[in-house]
């Protein structure tokens, strides 16, 4: 997926087993935002930050939509713990990551393995990827006010 280029309808599954859809969204700017793992520090820091803020990004039109390939259960758990107001895409059949180009090779400790890309796709209110941000330029404590900066 590229700017230009529209979002996917069926977004997936949320952490409740209810069916996502971009037309859920319609009139609204959205944030889908793409993590590796719940519960790790990178991850949570990201989501607490956009947690902070929600209001503030409720109040610039934005939704917020977290989308990770653990299990709606571990979702559950994650948002229960810190209080997440928005819900998390169990992509566990990779579907998602993959239309969105985010499933890649990636290294850790000479390592390779497949993992999602942070990645945030800023979704305009006709479901148009306006702005693509990509994980070198995240950072994860203050993602949200990155956004709000936009």
């Amino acid at each position: 997926m590229k700017v230009g280029d529209r979002a996917p309808e069926i977004l997936g599954h949320d952490e409740n087993g209810r069916e996502i859809k971009l037309s859920d969204f319609a009139g609204k700017k959205l944030v889908l935002y793409f993590y590796p793992k719940d519960m790790t520090a990178g991850c949570t820091a990201e989501a607490c930050s956009l947690r902070d803020n929600y209001a503030e990004l409720r109040k610039q039109g934005y939704e917020v939509l977290g989308v990770s390939v653990d299990d709606a259960q571990k979702h559950q758990k994650f948002i229960e713990k810190h209080e997440l107001p928005f819900s998390l895409i169990a992509d566990t059949d990779k579907t998602l990551v993959q239309q969105m180009g985010v499933w890649a090779e990636k290294s850790m400790y000479g390592r390779k393995y497949m993992g999602t890309l942070r990645t945030t796709f800023i979704i305009n209110e006709e479901g148009i990827i306006e702005r693509i941000m990509q994980p070198k330029e995240i950072k994860t404590k203050n993602h949200a006010g990155q956004i709000l900066s936009l």
